[in-house]
This record gives C-alpha cells, sequence and structure tokens, in this order.
C-alpha cells in the first residue's frame, strides 16, 4: 500500500500533454511534501517543499495561462482568477510560516489536494476540451510517449 497523498492517474488527463505532465509535477511534489510531514523530516525540508510547489504553481498557472489567451479562452478571466486566489492563499500562509503564525499541517495539504483534484478536474478539463476542439494536438498516444521517452534517455558514459 502506497503512502502517498495523491495518487495520480489518468482520468485527471485533460489532454494536452505539457499541462498534464505539469499537473504529475504538481502532484510529487504535493506527495513530497505529505512524505516530509509524515515522516517528521522537519519544518525546514517541509517549508523548502512547499516553496518550490508553490514556485512550480506559478510555472504552471503561467503555462496555462498563456495557452488560455492564444486561444481566447472564454472563461479565461474566471480560470485566472482562482490561480490568483490560491496563490494569494500561498504567499499568506507563507508569510504566517515565516512570523511563526502557522504550521504545515495534515490539513493544509489535504486543502490543496482537493483544491488541485477539483480544479483539475473541473475548471482545467473545460480548458482542455476547449483547446482541443480548437486544434490543439491532445496527448500523445502512448507508442508516440515510448519512443520519445526512449530517445530522450541520456548517457554520462
Amino acid at each position: 500500500m502506497t503512502s502517498d497523498l495523491f495518487q495520480w492517474s489518468d482520468s485527471y488527463s485533460i489532454g494536452l500533454q505539457e499541462v498534464d505532465e505539469q499537473h504529475r509535477v504538481l502532484v510529487g511534489l504535493l506527495n513530497e511534501l505529505h512524505s516530509a510531514i509524515r515522516l517528521h523530516h522537519g519544518t525546514t525540508k517541509s517549508r523548502e517543499v512547499l516553496d518550490r510547489l508553490a514556485e512550480y504553481t506559478r510555472v504552471h498557472f503561467t503555462t496555462e495561462e498563456s495557452l488560455m489567451r492564444l486561444l481566447n479562452y472564454p472563461g479565461f478571466g474566471v480560470h485566472k482568477k482562482q490561480h490568483e486566489d490560491l496563490i494569494e492563499q500561498v504567499v499568506d500562509l507563507q508569510h504566517k510560516l515565516d512570523g511563526g503564525q502557522a504550521s504545515i499541517t495534515f490539513e493544509l495539504l489535504h486543502f490543496l489536494k482537493l483544491w488541485l483534484v477539483k480544479h483539475i478536474s473541473e475548471s482545467d478539463k473545460r480548458f482542455g476540451e476547449f483547446a482541443i476542439s480548437r486544434g490543439m494536438e491532445p496527448v500523445w498516444n502512448s507508442h508516440v510517449e515510448k519512443t520519445m521517452k526512449k530517445r530522450w534517455r541520456w548517457k554520462f558514459w
């Protein structure tokens, strides 16, 4: 039995490879934060993972919002507001952590997980459907994906 907080499955895929890959990274960082707390790695380690998660979230949101602007996505304003609200909450939490007024808890992890699941399952899937309907390439099939993975293996010897 796995101890991950969030198990990625294809049901979370929105059909756009770049966005789906970034979602997997976010899930991985969330699981890393969960592990740091569960294994009592300390506040410094947990904060470092939270900061990486927050920074990658900003990168991911920028990617999504850029695609939305390029495609003139009609739900852009609402979607961007959801992103801004989460970033505001995380920044507020970081300030509270800096001031010793908060700690990184399992409740925080569950909030982040639920937010991500809901956001992907609803808002991001709507955008994915829209993007594909406007001609963006959907997720590569598994044969192409396996070929690409083989091609990008690095050898240092």
